[in-house]
């Protein structure tokens, strides 16, 4: 292990952080454009077609807002957050509604409201406190009533409750004594019951008059528990479709009627799951359905939808993606993302096949210098294929094809999950550290979901192990690509991808330059013994997928997989962001391992904010984050930075360790 002294000295590099000036270089983004409040984003169509929603800043804070669809001019923001921001909205069925759930500082103690977009009266629909809301079932046939789900009796489990949405009256439609969830039909009647078993799978059990019943129907083995789920009922009750790997490797779109059982094979796709379908808002039967391997494909089954598809298709020039429909489906909201350009908002009415911008997520983006994002596929040392995306600076890839010209430090960007994949699209750490001069290469490892459920179950119990291998075996393919070289790469990550920082830094310490770990967990054995009540049923999942804290054998694999009890490793740079309210990885899982560097003079730097949770919710706390973490990677990467200046200073970062350790750290905190 080097000496702290030699690190130091590592650290403090030769006095700037920042590549000299060159004439192929763009020029920098500013931090606030990538990272701050998004000026309208998750757009959004009323049952009716009369009003268009969005997510944008009021007072610095993403609020909701409404306007008359075809007079965007009288655009108002109808909810009244003052400090958490609101990150989704939906519409009541009856269109008379905008709901919204939030949590407070990070606790993910979610509530539900709602704002009258007539009267401008918002209301909390579930005003407890420490209780978790769910959405079991907005349906479009039942105008005045949804179904949720809320943990207050046992914070475990979510009894599920018709809510009217004019008076917010609750009433207890299904009383939940262990069921990890239940699926209702389109009248709001709940049908199944789903049951964690202690070996991983799950149990379905049919639900009639709020009994459930005694025999499942459907039993789903835990090889198939990631990629079998009920999708929704048809509108009359008898088909229920599912995405369905049962006897495959990769989930299918099945039909099931219901009175028989029956099933039909409506799509498959041998590269990638089918996890989502596109009904017809009356009928509820499908019409389409998408694949994601590379990137989105819609595919039509109705061919009533085929022609707006195809034109779609030919309209965007690029990806997209249909986000919301009225109930008369004449028209659709529609999502494009070219990579190259913000992500923009589109009305597309199908009588006259038209399509018409409504929304720029991030217009301030619109002539800085964005970089496109390439889908390749990298194959493991043990033969499987690991879909990932890599996007170059501008400087290494003059011609913009993706095969660069000169080698540039790398930074492996490591999604969370574990079992989540990372997606083909617009991404702002990937332009973010593609503009300071870095390569970025997000990497689908073994665990990642949508590719099949062999690739889901080629991880389990492979934390730190053969995950962890393929985010080298992807490294070994940059290297030979002539992505980067071997002494220039970083790894960067949150939640898994945090994890992932953690043991490549530990168990791998000569492999990176340097990691930046966000919200990871350190010790998997207090990680297990921290989730929170409401994850009671997916606990045998963790058990099985990444070792059983229950038998002595689990145990010993847990901690030889805990980057905390091989901490004494690490000889590299680090950094670590943590919420000191995070309900999925406490805050403890952060502070142990960096007791355990200081305790042995291994230099980390170490910052905490007490108003977030698992992320950075708040615009403030995110950019004075990215602004500690692109000065910590210019410094050992030898990338730009934009420097630190005031970025900390409205949020609420607390740096409780190793601010000489970041540059340009200690001076911002000396100005606070």
């Amino acid at each position: 292990m080097r000496c702290p002294v030699v690190l130091l000295l590592l650290l403090a590099g030769s006095g700037s952080h920042a590549l000299p000036p060159a004439p192929d270089r763009p020029a920098l983004i500013e931090r606030t454009k990538l990272f701050g409040n998004a000026g309208k984003s998750a757009g959004r169509i009323s049952p009716d077609g009369k009003w268009l929603s969005w997510i944008a800043p009021h007072d610095g804070v993403l609020n909701a807002w409404v306007a008359p669809l075809h007079a965007p001019g009288q655009a108002r923001p109808v909810s009244r957050e003052k400090v958490r921001p609101i990150r989704t909205t939906f519409w009541s069925p009856d269109s008379s509604t905008l709901l919204f759930i939030n949590d407070k500082d990070g606790d993910e103690n979610f509530l539900l409201y709602g704002v009258n977009i007539h009267t401008g009266e918002q209301r909390a629909l579930t005003p407890f406190e420490k209780t978790r809301v769910q959405i079991v079932k907005i349906s479009r046939h039942v105008k005045d009533r949804i179904l949720v789900g809320i943990n207050r009796r046992d914070p475990r489990w979510h009894d599920v409750f018709s809510l009217e949405l004019a008076s917010g009256k609750l009433t207890l439609v299904q009383h939940n004594d262990g069921y990890e969830n239940f699926v209702a039909d389109e009248q709001l009647q709940v049908r199944l019951a789903r049951k964690a078993r202690t070996d991983g799978g799950a149990d379905y059990f049919p639900v009639a008059g709020g009994m459930v019943g005694a025999t499942p129907l459907v039993r789903i083995g835990l090889d198939d528990a990631l990629s079998t789920v009920p999708l929704s009922y048809a509108s009359d009750g008898k088909t229920l479709y599912w995405s369905d790997s049962r006897g495959r490797d990769t989930a299918a779109l099945v039909a099931q009627d219901v009175a028989t059982g029956k099933t039909t094979l409506i799509a498959s796709d041998r590269r990638a799951d089918i996890s989502d379908a596109m009904v017809d808002p009356a009928s509820g039967k499908v019409q389409a359905y998408q694949v994601e391997y590379l990137k989105r494909e819609y595919r039509a089954v109705d061919r009533r939808v085929q022609d707006d598809l195809a034109f779609l298709k030919r309209a965007a020039r690029g990806d997209f993606e249909i986000v919301s429909r009225t109930d008369a489906d004449d028209k659709w909201i529609v999502a494009i993302d070219r990579v190259t350009a913000p992500p923009s908002t589109w009305l597309y009415e199908r009588a006259g096949k038209t399509l018409s911008k409504l929304l720029v997520i991030r217009s301030e983006l619109e002539s800085a210098p964005l970089v496109p994002m390439f889908p390749r596929t990298i194959t493991s040392r043990d033969g499987l294929t690991l879909v990932s995306y890599l996007s170059l600076p501008k400087e290494a890839d003059r011609q913009g094809d993706g095969k660069p010209e000169r080698p540039a430090p790398l930074v492996v960007y490591v999604h969370g999950g574990a079992w989540s994949r990372d997606y083909y699209g617009s991404n702002s750490v990937h332009q973010w550290l593609a503009n300071r001069g870095y390569a970025v290469l997000s990497v689908n490892f073994r665990g990642s979901n949508g590719f099949g459920k062999r690739f889901v179950n080629a991880a389990n119990l492979q934390w730190g192990r053969k995950m962890q291998d393929d985010l080298l075996d992807a490294i070994e393919w940059a290297i030979r690509s002539g992505v980067t070289t071997r002494d220039k790469v970083a790894i960067m990550g949150g939640s898994y991808g945090g994890y992932a920082t953690l043991a490549g830094m530990a168990f791998t310490p000569d492999t990176f330059a340097c990691g930046v770990d966000i919200v990871g967990p350190s010790n998997l054995a207090t990680l297990l013994e921290t989730i929170p009540p409401y994850w009671e049923s997916f606990k045998q999942q963790f058990y099985r997928r990444m070792g059983d804290p229950n038998t002595q054998a689990g145990r010993a694999l847990l901690r030889e997989r805990s980057p905390l009890h091989a901490a004494d490793r690490i000889r590299r740079p680090l950094l670590i962001g943590q919420g000191a309210n995070d309900p999925r990885v406490n805050v403890r899982e952060s502070d142990q391992i960096v007791d355990a560097m200081k305790a042995r003079n291994i230099p980390v730097t170490y910052v905490v904010f007490p108003d977030e949770g698992h992320g950075f919710a708040r615009a403030v706390n995110n950019i004075a984050f990215q602004a500690v973490a692109e000065n910590f990677l210019g410094q050992c990467l030898g990338g730009r930075a934009e420097p630190i200046g005031g970025a900390l200073q409205e949020s609420t970062a607390q740096v409780r360790h190793g601010a000489q350790f970041a540059a340009g750290l200690k001076d911002a905190l000396e100005r606070r």
